[in-house]
């Protein structure tokens, strides 16, 4: 099974097409915000052509009014998996959501125990100083995991508080013990990396692309139909800022420009994040790769790890 992650517009979305129409395999989206329907052009889902060509797993199987766990994705990709080698194929697994990532090549982290007392506390801090006081306190006490988790990502940060408060421990620490202690599934990991100035100039056209193709036009049918978008889709970049605009809190010009440096710092995260993944095989691209390059030393690559 081949597993390939990269940041946002890192290209890894060509590769694992190319991959899987060479090898004979059918694709595993790994993405948080790709499962809801109807959001398409914000979560730069692949095209019709290319899910008819190539069969995808995971994409368009939540309404953009439901919730969608770590727990469900587990589930659902197991069984994707299974499917697909049932055909005899390649499973090409691809994606940027690290915490998904993380417990298909490792399981799932449960961490220390709840303490509903200093959850509760938490909760009324955030409530009345905001999240974003919440976060920098997590900054201060556990750098490595606010690195991870969005300012606005309320649920985690309160979490990691709360275990740092009730053990005296950065959730990081357990995290990081409990990956090194788990065996790791039978995937062969192929990492994209790029200089992050050619990131942050694909970020910034895929951002312009997804404009000039209607996102505006998408956010605005995805508010108007019957049943609201859950609190997971309403925060998904591209559509935050642009439910900010269509409120009337901000300039479309603003709103971009937000999504540009919002996909970045994402992009940061999810460094921060694949730092911490084992036996990675790294390929970095050079810019203005040709896709046809990049398949080929993936495949060369793939050859040599496979006879390690």
């Amino acid at each position: 099974m081949i597993l390939i992650l990269g940041v946002t517009a890192s290209g890894k979305g060509t590769l694992a097409f190319n991959l899987a129409e060479s090898l004979g395999g059918e694709i595993i989206s790994i993405d948080s915000m790709k499962v809801y329907r109807r959001m398409d052009i914000g979560t730069a889902k692949p095209s019709q052509d290319a899910r008819r060509r190539i069969k995808h797993h995971l994409i368009d199987i939540v309404e953009p009014s439901d919730s969608f766990s770590v727990s469900a994705f587990l589930d659902a990709a197991a069984d994707a998996a299974k499917e697909i080698k049932g055909r005899n194929k390649t499973v090409v697994a691809v994606g940027g959501t690290a915490l998904y990532i993380k417990a298909l090549l490792y399981g799932l982290f449960e961490g220390p125990g709840t303490d509903e007392q200093i959850r509760s506390r938490l909760k009324e801090q955030a409530d009345a100083q905001g999240i974003d006081q919440l976060h920098r306190r997590l900054k201060e006490i556990d750098p490595e995991a606010a690195a991870r988790i969005h300012p606005n990502d309320a649920k985690r940060i309160i979490r990691a508080l709360e275990v740092y408060e009730s053990t005296g421990r950065p959730i990081s620490s357990f995290q990081q013990q409990w990956a090194e202690n788990r065996r790791r599934h039978n995937w062969t990991v192929i990492g994209l990396r790029r200089q992050k100035d050619q990131e942050a100039k694909r970020i910034n056209a895929r951002v312009k692309t997804m404009i000039a193709a209607g996102l505006v036009d998408e956010v605005r049918a995805l508010l108007a139909e019957d049943k609201p978008l859950s609190q997971q889709a309403r925060c998904a970049i591209g559509y935050a800022e642009i439910i900010d605009y269509l409120a009337g809190r901000i300039e479309l010009d603003d709103a971009v420009e937000l999504i540009k440096r919002n996909s970045r710092r994402l992009a940061k995260s999810q460094r921060t994040w694949f730092k911490a993944f084992r036996d990675v095989n790294w390929l970095d691209v050079e810019d203005q790769e040709p896709p046809e390059k990049t398949l080929s030393r993936a495949k060369t690559l793939l050859e040599n790890a496979v006879s390690k």
